[in-house]
């Protein structure tokens, strides 16, 4: 996801930010360098800055807490093998399971390659060098948003998942002149390409200030209250269509024209075969982006279930009412509502995102994106993916909540993202300049050079097919946006886009990569299809 913003700002070494890493048993480990030569490391060293999960929960919810390790990077001996000029050498850390390189300012680009060697947890074996995709924050708020406003916003690759790891190794190299955006996958790049040198003094004017590596453990679940596990229920019938929003607990009134009003759905009933309500270990944050959920299954549900084209049109027809035109009363195109896995279910600390709920007017398109995160999961593993999106988004990027609106697994599971509800026009932050009307659907992976699984097509079509019927939305037209500002299209200007669009053609990106992007034409014929037409 390589974006075009040709800015760049001296480097100061970044100071250690806060509290040290407690050490292990050992004080040193052995670690093996990229040279393959036996390097001591010193715990010691090792200056980190450690977020954890804020406030208590109601209950004894079997939860581990997730947590951030900030290390800042430092400058190295220029190496003639790999011109590394700033990183980590090998060192020991606290467990985690996904990194990325972070800085202070979101408008500033990365020109150059970050690539990362880590040690498994399991094994005690360090992997090959990976690269890490460096162009991210195009996935965020438009430019003159709140969000982007707020001061908190910082610049940062994209996540890379590597599995549990107690052991990391870093190196930047900078390339002064960038072109066009290219397709990284993070694979291997042989364990022989050079070490990173150790550290010294120095300074880079290509390179973004304050750089530093954010290690994420996502923490865990109580495995009985994760619905992610699940395989995807069984495709139902045909077309149908979602409930309209209510009032948000710390949000704004939805929009008049998706719905009545909040007093209109307080009434509504959960689908038949929805989850009984868990609310016995709920905090207040959590019960709220549950009850934006309240239409469609009880509170503190862990899974949207499936309904069948028949279930969705009349539940559609039901919430919203004369908010519905003749035609889309007498036959309404949507497609059948998907299973969809709660922010509960896949394990959300409620205390890391805002309290308040965002919303644009109304869906008009549908933004797809790869997470750039490597492909090295299993669908077991996709809960714990999404709560280190989170938060690494929240917490290390700054962002009010997850990006993305909603996220695809290779197995085709869907699970909701950002929160303020499924059926409601919540805004995120995934396509910057495209957020107000649009939703953003992510597929979990990278996908330059490898193609997305037939079971994540299909997922985004249905549920595309879902979420663009709710507003009367043809998958297979083209519709107008007002751009919010970026690097293809100026603030202001109105652009014509396909009602299913990849993030590249809102913005000078290779997200979501080439192959998934190829997919796209399937996605459209696909979901017209579900939708009826």
């Amino acid at each position: 996801m390589r974006g075009i913003l040709a800015s760049s700002i001296g480097v100061t070494c970044a100071a250690a930010l806060a509290l040290p890493l407690a050490p292990p048993a050992a004080a040193s480990v052995s670690s093996v360098s990229s040279a393959g030569t036996p390097a001591p490391v010193a715990v010691a060293d090792v200056a980190t800055r450690t977020v954890g999960t804020a406030g208590a929960r109601t209950g004894a919810r079997a939860d581990v807490p997730g947590s951030t390790q900030s290390l800042p990077l430092r400058p190295l001996t220029r190496d003639r093998a790999s011109g590394a000029v700033l990183g980590l050498t090998p060192r020991t850390v606290r467990t985690f399971s996904l990194l990325g390189v972070v800085w202070e300012d979101p408008s500033v680009d990365l020109h150059g390659r970050v690539q990362v060697r880590t040690r498994a947890a399991s094994t005690g074996d360090w992997t090959d060098w990976q690269d890490v995709e460096t162009h991210y924050t195009q996935h965020g708020a438009d430019p003159d948003s709140s969000e982007a406003a707020s001061g908190k916003a910082r610049g940062a690759t994209a996540p890379l998942w590597v599995g549990e790891s107690d052991g990391v190794e870093v190196r930047v190299l900078p390339e002064p002149d960038a072109g066009e955006p290219e397709e990284v996958d993070p694979v291997g790049t042989g364990p022989d390409e050079g070490a990173s040198g150790g550290e010294g003094a120095g300074e880079v004017s290509t390179l973004p200030a304050g750089m530093r590596l954010d290690l994420v453990d996502p923490g865990e679940t109580d495995p009985g209250e994760s619905a992610g596990g699940a395989e995807p229920q069984a495709e139902p019938g045909e077309s149908a269509g979602g409930p309209e929003p209510q009032a948000e607990p710390g949000g704004p009134e939805p929009q008049a024209e998706f719905g009545e009003s909040a007093e209109g759905a307080e009434g509504a009933e959960p689908a038949e075969g929805a989850e009984e309500a868990h609310t016995g270990v709920m905090t207040a944050a959590a019960k709220a982006a549950s009850a934006a959920n309240s239409a469609l299954v009880p509170l503190g549900a862990t899974q949207i279930p499936s309904l069948t084209a028949e279930e969705t049109r009349e539940e559609l027809v039901a919430l919203r009412g004369t908010g519905l035109t003749e035609q889309q009363q007498a036959k309404p195109y949507i497609g059948p509502r998907p299973s969809i896995v709660t922010r509960r279910g896949w394990g959300a600390d409620e205390s890391l995102r805002e309290k308040s709920f965002v919303y644009t007017s109304k869906v008009k398109a549908a933004f797809v994106h790869h997470t750039a995160s490597g492909n090295s999961y299993s669908c077991s593993q996709a809960p714990s993916l999404i709560r280190g999106f989170y938060r690494y988004h929240t917490k290390s990027l700054g962002w009010r909540d997850i990006g993305y609106n909603f996220l695809v697994d290779k197995c085709g599971r869907i699970y909701e993202g950002r929160a303020g509800g499924v059926a409601k026009p919540v805004k995120g932050a995934h396509t910057m300049g495209f957020n107000s009307k649009t939703t953003g659907i992510a597929v979990i992976g990278s996908y330059g050079s490898k193609k997305p699984s037939s079971k994540a097509v299909k997922a985004v079509a249905r549920l595309t097919a879902w979420k663009l019927g709710l507003h009367g939305m043809n998958p297979k037209k083209k519709t107008s946006l007002t751009s919010g500002g970026g690097n293809l299209y100026a603030k202001g200007k109105k652009v014509k886009m396909k009602v299913i669009s990849g993030h590249r053609d809102g913005f000078n990106t290779s997200c979501p990569g080439g192959k998934l992007h190829k997919k796209l034409g399937s996605v459209r014929s696909k979901a017209a299809g579900y939708q009826g037409r």
